[in-house]
Parts: C-alpha cells; structure tokens; sequence
C-alpha cells in the first residue's frame, strides 16, 4: 500500500517559455522528501509531472484512488495545482499542499479544496501527517507543527511554527532513482550539448532582498558538511555521468571556508566537473574564493545585480554596491569564468535617471550575458507590504499569479520593452565601440529610439524625475 504520492503541477509541454530553453531540472525538493520518508519506512510513490501531461496525472490518480497526495507548490502552478486538487478530491484523496506559493496562501488553497498546508520544510512534517491523517482524518491535527488546516467547524488552523532542522547533512541525498535522470539529461544534450544535474549543498538566504520570498527557509541558511557534498557529487558522476553540474544554492559562495574546504574534499576524489551556480558580487570579493571556484571548474556565475542606480538598490535592500557588482564581474572574467547577470525594471519608484544608470552599469560591467525581468510583487514579501495600496490584480486569484498584479507606479509593457531595447542596443555599440562599423551605427540608432520613446513617455503622462 503506498502511504503517499508526490507530485507537482509542472508540465513542460504547457510551458512555450521553456520549451524554447529546454533546460529543465529534477524536483529536488521532491525527491528529498521522497528519500527521507523511504528512509523512515514509508512507502512513497513520486509522479514526476515535467514531461507528462496533467491527463496522464489524473489517470494515475483515478487508479490510485482513496490515499494521501502531496503536491509541491510554487508561483507559476497555481491554476494546475488547483485543478490537480480538485481532481484528486473527487478520488477521495486527502491532499497536503508544501511549497513557497501556498505557504503564502493557505486559506486561499485551502479554500479551493487542499486540506493541509505546510508552512516550511516537508520532510519531518510529512513523516508526522501521513500516520496523524490515517488515524485522526484531516480536520484534527493541531499537534502538527508548521501547518494550516480546517478543524471541524470550518475553522483554519495555523498551528505553532515547526523548529528547521540544523543538520542538513543528516538528510539523505535526493531520491534520483524515482524520477528519469536519464531523459532530463538526454534533453539537455539534445538542446545544448551538455546534460546538466543539479545539487544543493545549503538551505536557505539569510539576505533581506525586499522583493524575495522566504515562505520556505525564512532567512536561515544552513550549510551541508563539505565532505558530504563531495560524496553526493562523486555518487552523481558515476551513475549519470552528468557533463555539468548546476548548484541551486541561493549563494553559492556564501562561505569562503567552506568553499575552500570543499574544493579540498572534491581534489581528494580527483573530481572536477563544470558547473553554473548563483552568488552575490559582495561574497566574491575575494580573489582566493574565485581562484578556487576556476580551479574547481565553474564555468559560468550569475549574479543578481538588479539596476545599476544606488538609490534603487539601497530601496531593495541589497546590501550590495554598484561598483562590488563591476568588480565582481571583471575580476570572475578574468579567470576564464563567464558571468550571467540578473537585472530589474520597474522597481519602487525608478525613473528614467536610474534606466540609464543600469545601462552605464552593464556596460561597464560587460556581463556575457544579461537578463531583465519587470519586478513583480509576491505575497508576504517587504516589496508587498509596501506597495500593497498600488497592487492590483484583474483576474481571479485562481487563474492568476503574483505576476500578474499591477502595479500603479509602474509603466506600462511597452515602456519596458523600451528599456531592454535601450539596453540590449548601447551594450552591443559599446561593446563594438567603432564610429565605423554600420553595426555600431545600427546598435546606436535603435538605442537612440528606445529612448527617445521613453522621453516622449514620461512627457506624455507627466512624470518627473522622483517618479509617477
């Protein structure tokens, strides 16, 4: 009898953003849950949704009926989730919700049919539910710590918050046999040349960014033992035979001594494999921590810069300069290492000034690449909190995502797309920087375009230089 079944409301066949991308990834969170549970004697089926399609979930469903469902949650699931819900409830499921996204939103989930909503880390929650539900049904579990649910009467339940365990490294690895490692590599290869895995060898952020969710770790951050990672990372290479690693940790760099006892633990099994990650430009100011990321083989480092204004990035509480980000940047290229850079429109109130400053910052940074994203406001955040009277959403909660509030003291789209055009053009002249060359001429022009499109807009509806 199986005690649970995990899932999630992932399909990339619905998704035509990573459909042009294709680099999906394993649910790590799932697949830990899965193992700890496995590891404590219950039976545990994970559905792995990526490369299904949600009528393949529902017939899995319908002949498993009458047992415990738990689906991972984040922001861009919300109308799957609901709909896996609904459906598993017609099979007489009892269905617990984790995640970031209905950590945020319990009532509203709870309302649309999940019965129990965990609020932080699944592993021990889980192994204390599964028998609590069989033995108390869904409606008395305020024994439970770190969960939202309906007792009896109708009532939610928040119960008393549950305790992160400090020792990660004493949860077993992923559960990698119970999804297909094989077919996301083999997309990967197919697509880029490469297969990528990833790893995680912390939990959790413990920076205040104002835009950034902490429904799940809140701002711990704990690191796994550096020989126990070593010990994951060799067990991956000689089962899968990964091309390249990707380490999903918030900051990857976040400890220096750990960085460098961990490149000793990798040097003592001779391993050393490319690998991306993610950090912030103020813990790569040290050139020993980035000498040891070349040696250890990192071929590519994002970093969130988010805007090239000060004001804007003192507003997002980043505790990060713009010069620490150029010189992060210059100094990671100069070791053979490609640098990824993040950056945010629309943020507080930015002007015009600030669009500029970003691009100034870019191009002196000279990321090799650089993404934009229109900032957006998730629940329970600072940012929300503080700009809660100008948010608005026009669909319904149950269609929609925290993307698709409005914000009133933003632009409008084409505004935006205004921006990326002034940006993307200037970085491509500046990067040629010769009067001569009709792509120089080209890159200037429309750079030149884009913004006099935004001058003429904020004429048009009147905004100064403090904002709308």
């Amino acid at each position: 009898m199986i005690d649970l079944i995990l899932t999630h409301g992932y399909f990339l066949c619905d998704d035509e953003k990573e459909k042009q991308i294709m680099k999906p990834y394993a649910p790590l969170g799932l697949m830990y849950i899965s193992s700890y549970l496995k590891q404590n004697g219950f039976k545990v089926e994970l559905i792995d949704s990526t490369f299904l399609d949600i009528g393949i979930l529902k017939k899995y469903l319908s002949e498993n009926p009458g047992g415990i469902l738990g689906i991972y949650t984040n922001l861009i699931t919300r109308h799957n989730i609901i709909r896996i819900i609904q459906f598993a409830k017609q099979n007489n499921f009892s269905v617990v919700l984790g995640g970031p996204e209905s950590a945020n939103y319990p009532e509203n989930y709870l309302n649309n049919g999940a019965d129990i909503v965990v609020i932080g880390e699944g592993e021990q929650a889980l192994s204390e539910l599964i028998p609590a539900i069989r033995e108390k049904g869904v409606n008395r579990l305020s024994s439970i710590s770190g969960i939202v649910f309906k007792d009896e009467s109708g009532k939610v339940i928040k119960t008393q918050p549950r305790q992160a365990t400090r020792d990660i490294s004493s949860y077993p690895w992923p559960d990698r046999e119970a999804v297909d490692v094989n077919r996301y590599l083999n997309v990967w290869r197919e697509h880029h040349g490469a297969g990528s895995i990833s790893m995680i060898t912390a939990r959790g952020c413990p920076y205040r960014c104002t835009w950034c969710s902490h429904a799940v770790f809140g701002y711990s951050h704990r690191r796994r033992k550096p020989a126990e990672c070593a010990d994951e990372l060799e067990y991956i290479i000689g089962k899968f035979d990964p091309d390249k690693i990707w380490y999903a940790d918030d900051v990857f760099t976040i400890s220096h001594p750990w960085l460098f006892d961990y490149e000793k633990e990798l040097k003592k099994r001779n391993i050393k494999i490319p690998f991306e990650t993610i950090s912030r430009a103020d813990r790569l100011m040290n050139p020993a921590a980035l000498d040891t990321l070349a040696e250890m083989g990192c071929e590519r480092i994002w970093i969130g810069s988010e805007s090239g204004s000060q004001r804007i990035l003192d507003a997002m509480k980043r505790d990060v300069t713009v010069e620490q980000v150029q010189w992060a940047t210059r100094e990671v290229k100069e070791r053979g290492i490609k640098v990824g850079m993040f950056l945010m429109w629309g943020y507080g109130d930015e002007t015009l000034d600030d669009i500029e400053m970003t691009v100034e910052h870019v191009k002196l940074s000279n990321p090799d690449v650089f993404f934009t994203t229109v900032a957006y406001p998730i629940k329970n955040t600072p940012f929300f909190d503080e700009y809660a009277d100008s948010i608005s959403m026009t669909g319904d909660w149950d269609s929609s995502t925290d993307r698709d509030y409005k914000l009133s003291t933003q632009r409008d789209p084409e505004y935006y797309k205004a921006a990326d055009k002034l940006l993307f053009n200037s970085v491509e002249a500046y990067r040629i920087n010769n009067t001569m060359n009709d792509d120089f001429k080209n890159y200037t022009q429309c750079a030149d375009e884009a913004r006099q499109f935004l001058i003429n807009y904020e004429r048009k509806h009147a905004i100064n230089k403090t904002g709308i």
